[in-house]
């Protein structure tokens, strides 16, 4: 990984967390499940994507992905195993509604509720999102996002799976990072479906944080037992020069994109900045009377996904963005070549208590972990890397909740290697290592280290 320093784990054993903490690993649907026309499921945005030549970088597409689709009771039997209370799951919403709207595909809610059934069985919450970037593409042909009609879909969606799931499940999550799928998506075009709408994307914006407005209204109204919240991709966003007034506005306009515009209108009722001066040449009239109330929907969680901070500092002048983002030097770095900055997460954590008191739900940390170029050596994964990971950003963790921080659980990104979206399978984040050309399993060291952790605390709250 280069000449960065060594990640190594923090001195002394690993802090008690509190009694009844969540523990729990995530995944996605376009990630794992492949099946990816079978039983009536209609083509996502990520079918089409991966299926356009040069998009993935190595060629790969999500059709067989883990074959979680296929081996779904085997996989839930070694998550059993590693001990977890928890497991977030996404739901595909073409495998639901294959067209997008309409009547519902029984064989797609069948898979979900065997799904669900199997986890609890085994003594494992299920935490569903319902919108993990595989928007149903008859919807995108429509307009996608860029139109009021794919909330109201989603609405209507988010309706029909309550209606089966919705005694059962423990938390509901209605939107994965939305700010990632609206911007990668949609302005820059790196991720499906691959437009390239620049500042113009407020209506993308709009109408994500209307469904989720939406899809909160239409889960309260079928009465599910469950939690519901959000979930959004955090981040510390720094000035390279703070005492420099050009690169701390740059570092106030960034963190306004990254972290606070799916945020603010949710907890506060109102953007984090004036929308018109920076969605530069976007369509206003999409927003009607009542909109910011519906997206205003009281939420019981906020789940963030952490990975590592953002260093910004000011542009050239007449840069339309207000920001440049610069490398973070002199740390340790993933496989993808992230920075790792475990006390980044304390840090997050602490900015979204000062930034929204009394209004600030319980928070999950939804979705954290690191890629690692994994290799078999007789059989077995020796990960060191990720292992004083997850350590050190524990230890992140719980100097927030000794600060005060109202944390309930933690989901470690990934269960299993899986489909790493542009990337294909380059990236390998599990806790289990996967043969893409076998569906070998393969339980790496990391996965001995989280069980650890994971049944410490189940024996300690038993």
């Amino acid at each position: 990984m280069g000449d960065e320093p060594v990640l190594k784990p923090g001195d002394g054993p690993l802090p008690v967390f509190p009694a009844g903490f969540t523990w729990g690993v995530a995944t996605s649907a376009y990630q794992i499940e492949g099946a990816w026309n079978e039983d009536g499921k209609g083509p996502s945005v990520w079918d089409t994507f991966a299926h356009t030549p040069g998009l993935i970088r190595d060629g790969a597409t999500g059709d067989v992905a883990c074959d979680h689709y296929h081996r779904w009771a085997a996989d839930l039997d070694l998550m059993s195993t590693l001990g977890i209370n928890a497991y977030r799951l996404s739901v595909s919403w073409p495998r639901i509604m294959p067209a997008g709207a309409g009547a519902a595909e029984p064989r797609g809610l069948d898979f979900y509720d065997r799904l669900v059934d199997g986890l609890l069985e085994r003594g494992i919450a299920p935490y569903l999102t319902l919108f993990h970037w595989d928007l149903p593409q008859a919807l995108e042909d429509k307009g996608g996002w860029t139109v009021r009609d794919t909330a109201e879909r989603f609405s209507e969606y988010a309706g029909i799976v309550a209606q089966r799931l919705g005694d059962r499940v423990a938390g509901w999550i209605t939107l994965n990072e939305p700010a990632v799928h609206a911007f990668y998506g949609y302005a820059l075009g790196t991720s499906a479906p691959g437009r390239t709408m620049a500042l113009a994307v407020y209506p993308v914006v709009h109408h994500l944080l209307l469904a989720h407005g939406m899809a909160v209204r239409a889960l309260r109204s079928a009465r599910v037992k469950g939690m519901v919240g959000i979930t959004n991709n955090l981040a510390p966003v720094w000035a390279v020069d703070p005492s420099d007034a050009r690169d701390d506005a740059a570092a106030e306009r960034y963190a306004g994109l990254r972290n606070w515009q799916f945020v603010d209108p949710i907890l506060l009722g109102k953007n984090p900045f004036d929308v018109d001066q920076v969605y530069v040449g976007s369509d206003f009239s999409v927003v009607r009377d009542g909109d910011p109330a519906v997206i205003a929907e009281p939420v019981d969680f906020l789940g963030v996904n952490y990975y590592a901070p953002e260093l910004v500092r000011a542009p050239d002048e007449g840069d339309p963005l207000g920001f440049e983002q610069v490398r973070i030097d002199n740390v340790p770095r993933t496989a993808f070549d992230w920075p790792v900055v475990p006390e980044g997460l304390t840090e997050i954590i602490k900015v979204l208590r000062d930034r929204y008191p009394g209004r600030l739900p319980p928070i999950y940390i939804t979705e954290n972990g690191t890629s690692v170029d994994d290799e078999v050596d007789e059989g077995h994964v020796h990960d060191a890397f990720r292992i004083a990971y997850l350590d050190r950003h524990l230890r992140a963790l719980a100097d927030a909740i000794k600060a005060g921080a109202d944390v309930r659980g933690y989901f470690y990104w990934s269960v299993m290697d899986n489909f790493e979206w542009e990337e294909g399978f380059g990236e390998r984040f599990g806790l289990v290592y996967v043969d893409f050309n076998t569906q070998a399993r393969i339980p790496k060291d990391s996965f001995d280290f989280y069980r650890a952790i994971a049944m410490r605390s189940t024996d300690a709250t038993a």
